[in-house]
């Protein structure tokens, strides 16, 4: 279900999280999202450079997105996670969504499947995340796939000021 972006997929994705940001209900009450705070064209554009930005599509639109690092930054180094993994032994999910017209059909948990199998590959040992402490959709979503939440931080967004984020865990076999 997943693809990796390639860099001829800019533009497509581009718009897509525009979209998205657009016309997604309830958007900004759950993740804040503005488009162009965040995510920017220049996020994106570089989760794509790099390898990391991923898409699932039906026929020619896209469903879904998100963007999967192989590492963590040290913003998730103060929480006790469950598992003990240095920073290249981590893959983490950013800017996840799912196009408006394909909500609540499971494309998400296919994603997020796909992301953990993606990780196995990988020899990660553990998915992990962070969701603005407001986004209860999120937080089902993950609890429902057996995402732990391991603590909360309060970061700083150009999109929400200081705000709580909830950190999820993962852990792979």
């Amino acid at each position: 279900m997943l693809k990796r972006a390639e860099y001829g997929d800019i533009e497509k994705l581009e718009n897509y999280y525009r979209y998205v940001a657009d016309n997604t209900e309830n958007l900004y009450q759950y993740c804040r999202w503005i488009y162009g705070k965040h995510p920017t064209d220049d996020m994106i554009e570089e989760y794509i450079k790099n390898g990391n930005m991923y898409f699932a599509e039906e026929g020619d639109m896209v469903v879904a997105a998100a963007a999967v690092t192989f590492f963590q930054n040290e913003d998730y180094h103060p929480v006790q996670w469950n598992v003990d993994a240095a920073d290249d032994e981590v893959a983490v999910i950013h800017i996840l969504c799912i196009n408006p017209e394909k909500q609540r059909c499971g494309i998400a948990k296919k994603v997020v499947n796909g992301i953990i199998d993606l990780a196995k590959t990988q020899c990660m040992k553990a998915v992990r995340l962070d969701a603005l402490c407001c986004n209860t959709p999120a937080h089902r979503l993950y609890e429902g796939l057996g995402f732990k939440k391991c603590g909360t931080q309060n970061w700083y967004a150009g999109n929400t000021g200081y705000i709580d984020f909830y950190l999820y865990e993962f852990v792979l076999d």
